[in-house]
């Protein structure tokens, strides 16, 4: 969950005047309070429908908030989390929970390595910023230069895969900082979301300016083929 993807800014042209700007925040973080309390209930309802056999998989874990509550359901869960400073703390937390796996790499619609880079606060409050790190260039208050090489999954693949073991993925949550882009273009051409009970991805529109026009056909493609409660784009 990424608390700083705003920008008071956003495609204005013309300067706005600081009362306007302030009450413009304000609306942003009542609107995303309400988006946070959507998704907690939400979540809490798929803990509620998930049972000991069924996978969930966490894109994106960080420090295991999400892991866990999916863990307490009994579900088989595998969470991937590339940076190595959150990985550390995912492991220290999930070492003695058997049915959780870790894997410390980024996910996205290739293999091999890829430079994960960090916000640019990153050294002075890593437990915050390490949210925002992304595999993705160009990315609104991100340092390119402090990065890591980390490996990279095809999660399309990965899923064919898991897919070929059984029936049916029960949840996916992905809050990956830009990549669920490229993944969630490809689930839906390949005809994943017909073996996905529920998916809720968290997109990041305002972090990569480029990137709004594929975001906004994404959201208009999505909402006309997928049920909103099943394949949901609003997640925080």
């Amino acid at each position: 969950m990424d608390a700083g993807d705003s920008d008071p800014s956003d495609d204005t042209e013309t300067p706005k005047s600081k009362a306007e700007l302030r009450a413009e925040a304000l609306i942003r973080r009542q609107k995303r309070n309400l988006r946070k309390a959507h998704a907690e209930g939400y979540l809490s309802g798929v803990a509620a429908m998930l049972r000991k056999g069924d996978l969930a998989l966490d894109l994106g874990a960080n420090m295991g908030v999400v892991t866990d509550i999916l863990a307490r359901t009994g579900a088989d869960v595998v969470a991937f989390e590339p940076d190595p400073w959150a990985f550390a703390k995912l492991t220290e937390r999930f070492a003695d929970t058997p049915n959780v796996t870790l894997v410390n790499a980024a996910v996205g619609i290739g293999s091999g390595t890829v430079r994960l880079m960090r916000a640019q606060n990153f050294g002075d409050n890593p437990l915050g910023a390490s949210v925002k790190s992304t595999i993705l260039d160009g990315g609104r208050q991100i340092d390119a230069e402090n990065a890591v090489d980390v490996p990279l999954v095809d999660f399309p693949a990965y899923l064919t895969e898991r897919l070929a073991e059984r029936p049916e993925i029960a949840f996916v949550k992905m809050d990956i900082e830009g990549a669920e882009l490229d993944i969630l273009e490809a689930l839906d051409a390949g005809g994943f979301f017909d073996r996905i009970r529920v998916l809720v991805a968290e997109t990041h529109e305002r972090k990569f300016r480029d990137l709004r026009p594929r975001f906004r056909a994404l959201r208009q493609g999505f909402a006309a083929k997928y049920d909103p409660n099943r394949v949901s784009l609003d997640w925080i």
